[in-house]
Formats: structure tokens, sequence, C-alpha cells
């Protein structure tokens, strides 16, 4: 019977992420419950067509102490021949074009199952992500919240809004159950205007301390195009998300200057005149030993790099690897900082860089390369174990057919049958298509994959490589390649 996850994994992922994911990875009664229905194996040209094998009627999910022992606790992993018969033709699939590199790894042990070129630097667009993670989750306590405050200015009719890291701010209350909007403009107002109230002020001039983890507005090597075009905006330590790019939309260049002249409104609607000092930069310090006014706290750290990581955030996954800069004591004030600062990450938890180029943390710049085997090594410290945190990361990765970037895949024919199971980073550039994440096989192992194609044919395009990566992890879930 296919088991999603050896026990100690199960419970990690369970409270990582919730119901959903845990139905999925048949811990939790519900419809995405897998039963123990064999599966045929796919052929070797990758077209797997074997039907879904969804339970009908949910199953109780297992007690910690009651738990029977995963069957990969005593059914070997894939061999590498057998991954090979399964694989090869998917690999050779001219869709993905000449150039791919590939890692496939025993997610318990870490152990290389089966490879392509692995150690060949490649371009991993939105990939790159999941090295940022590991960065980010190296430096910042996942639990921890950023707050959005307002304190006393120079004068007492001056006021400083202080940015804090949170760019998902909603312009009104705040709501605990979202991770958007989870701190309100709204609510902040009403502190204010209550310690206004009580300190007997009137109108009000505010003005913006941006200065908290603060650096270039956007990296040097995005294309101008991509940002105009809304594919992301600049970034920032303060921000509303009804300013984020998105749709064909760009955002403002200076979303500091929106988020306050949406806390002077609601000031003024609640009786305190209030006037925005110009913003020059990223403004100047508030005063050493200002009194707070009011404050509102984002949602955790781990709530938002899931948000980046399930929508392929490009702004908010450099936000949030400056902030795990500060945390380091470094600053990301230099050009490069940050791509550096993932890579030094990487290097001093024992990853080898070999083939490493970033010059950004979010994968958007040209000119980048990773390798499969960086990308397969990270990943590999979650799932074998070694590093809780990152596997709380892992565990918030899209999942195929259900969410993120992955939820209007695996719907055909040919990958239906796994829907549910692989959850995987994508990446997606203009002759760039990859995919690195971690799947369960036929036999309950956790196996973790990379896939990196830099040379696709512009006459199949994304589609074409997308459709031929998601055969490829629909190949290797439904394998138990003995």
């Amino acid at each position: 019977m296919r088991r999603a996850v050896v026990a100690g994994v199960t419970l990690i992922l369970l409270g990582a992420t919730g119901y959903a994911t845990a139905d999925v990875l048949d811990v939790a009664p519900g419809i995405l419950t897998r039963d123990g229905a064999t599966v045929a194996p796919p052929t070797p040209t990758g077209s797997a067509t074997a039907s879904p094998a969804w339970a009908a009627l949910p199953s109780p999910a297992p007690s910690p102490t009651s738990a029977s022992p995963s069957p990969s606790a005593t059914v070997p992993p894939p061999s590498g021949a057998a991954l090979a018969k399964a694989l090869g033709a998917i690999v050779k699939d001219p869709w993905l074009g000449p150039s791919v590199g590939v890692s496939v790894r025993d997610g318990e042990t870490g152990e290389e199952l089966y490879a392509v070129s692995p150690s060949a630097a490649r371009a991993p667009a939105s990939t790159l992500k999941v090295l940022s993670a590991f960065a980010v989750t190296s430096h910042l306590d996942l639990d921890a919240r950023m707050t959005t405050k307002v304190v006393t200015g120079a004068t007492p009719s001056e006021v400083v809004l202080v940015a804090g890291g949170d760019t998902l701010l909603g312009t009104g209350a705040s709501d605990p159950t979202t991770v958007e909007g989870h701190a309100g403009v709204a609510t902040l107002a009403d502190e204010v205007a209550r310690s206004l109230d009580e300190r007997g002020a009137g109108a009000v001039t505010l003005r913006v301390d941006a200065t908290y983890a603060a650096g270039p507005r956007y990296p040097a090597t995005w294309k101008k195009e991509d940002i105009a075009a809304g594919f992301t905006q600049s970034v920032s330590m303060l921000d509303l998300v009804s300013q984020r790019a998105g749709g064909g939309r760009a955002a403002p260049p200076v979303p500091e200057a929106g988020v306050a002249a949406a806390l002077a409104k609601a000031l003024t609607a609640r009786g305190h005149a209030t006037t925005v000092a110009p913003l020059s930069g990223h403004g100047t310090p508030a005063p050493a030993g200002a009194t707070e006014l009011g404050a509102v706290e984002s949602a955790t750290y781990a709530e938002h790099l899931g948000f980046a990581l399930q929508h392929s955030d490009n702004a908010l996954t450099e936000n949030l690897v400056r902030q795990a800069m500060v945390a380091a004591g470094a600053s990301p004030a230099a050009p490069l900082g940050p791509p550096q600062f993932v890579v030094k990450t990487l290097a001093d938890a024992g990853v080898p860089t070999t083939g490493l180029r970033l010059l950004d943390t979010s994968g958007l710049s040209p000119g980048q390369t990773a390798t499969a085997t960086v990308m397969a090594d990270v990943l590999a410290l979650a799932t074998s174990g070694k590093d809780d945190d990152f596997l709380r990361a892992v565990a918030s990765l899209p999942v195929a057919g259900l969410n993120g970037s992955l939820s209007d895949r695996y719907r055909g024919k040919e990958t239906k049958a796994v829907a549910g199971i692989p959850r995987a980073k994508t990446g997606t550039l203009k002759g760039i298509s990859s995919l690195a994440g971690t799947t369960v096989d036929a036999d309950g192992h956790v196996l973790v994959f990379a896939v990196l194609a830099d040379r696709v044919p512009a006459s199949s395009g994304t589609l074409g490589a997308r459709a031929a990566l998601d055969r490829f992890v629909t190949a290797l879930t439904l394998c138990g390649c003995h």
C-alpha cells in the first residue's frame, strides 16, 4: 500500500501545511486520500495512462503512536536501471530540447538513484527560489511576525510610519485568518488615532521610515519590460496587497508612498488631518526612543515564504532574503549582496555550490545558472530529516493539480493519476522550463527530483516542455522500479 511519507516526515508535514495537504498525504481522511489499488507502471515512452487510484471513501487518520511502519522501511528504493528504463525516453523528449539535467534522489538517505548530466550548469528560472528558501529558513524564525508601526516623530505634530518588512498589508481591518491582509491599515489607524486622542494631538504630518533591510529597489539584472508587464515589482519592506503587480498590471515604483497615503486618509477620517511628508529614498530612521502609537503584525514568516513559493512571487522572495540577511548581521545594500548571501548559506551548510551563478534570489534575471545536483542536494536536506525548518518550506511547495503554480497541471489523462502527490517549484522563462521537488513512488518511498531544461525549442515552447516535465514526474511517482 502506498504511504506518502515515513511517520516522522508525515507528522511534520501535517503540522506545516494543514488539512488539505495532510489529506493528500494519506494522514487525514478526504477525497484525495490514496487507496491501496495497484497502478500500472508507465511505458518507456512516458505516456503514463493508468487511471487514478483515489479512495471512494475516507479512511481514518492513523495516530502518531499507532501508525504502521512505512513500506519504504522494508522495500528497497528504486534501482537506477529501472528508473532509466522508465524515465530515459522522457528525458530525451524533443519538447525538452537538447540540454536537460536530472537528479533523482532517495529522499530518506539523499543517495542519487538516477541522473542525467546533473552537474552541468543550466538556467534554473524560478526553481532558484528553492535555494533562496533555504537561506530564509536558515536565518529567520519562521514563527516570528513582521511589525508595521507608527511612532512619535521629532516634533509633537509629526508621526513616523516604520516599515517592518510586511508587503501584504490590507487597507481594511486586520484579518487574522489570512496571509494577505493579516495586518490592516484600518486597524493601525484605529490604534494611532486613539493614541493621538490621548495625547491631545490634532493635525499631524506623517513621514516614512523604510530603512529596515533597505536595498536597491530592483536587482540591476531584472529586465525593465518584465517589471512594466507586471511580472514583478520593486523590492520593498512596506506595501499593500492592492498595489502589488499582477495580471499585466504594473506596480507603483515607490509602494511605501501608497501605504502612507492610505494611512493618512484613514487618520484624517478619524479626526486627525494628516499630511504626508515627501519621501526621499527610503526615508530616515525614526527618532531614537520614539514612543509607539500603534502597531499591527503580519502573518508568520513561514506563511509569507509559503505564499512566495506558491505564487512564485519574485519581489517577496527578494524581500525575505534581505530580511534573512539582516537577521544574520549582513547588509542587503550591495547590488549582489542577496545572491551572494544565498550561495554562502548553502556553502556553510555543506552544499556544493559548483555551477552556481546567481544574480538575484528569485530566478527572474537572465544569465543565472545552477545544477540539478545542488537543487537535489538542498531538497534532500529537508526530506532526510536533517533540516526541519527547511522541511516546512518544502511542505509549502505547490502540490500537483491542487494549488499554486501547479494548480492547473496534472489534470490530463497522462498525468492525473498522480494529482495530489508530487509537490514542486516550477521555473519558466523563455526557452527555460524546470521543476524541482518531492514525490512518493508506488512503494511509499519519498523521492527528490530536479529537472532543468534550458534550451527548450521554440516550436514546442513552454506548454510542450512543461507537459514533458509532468510526464516525467508522473512516471517517477507511479514507478516501483525495482
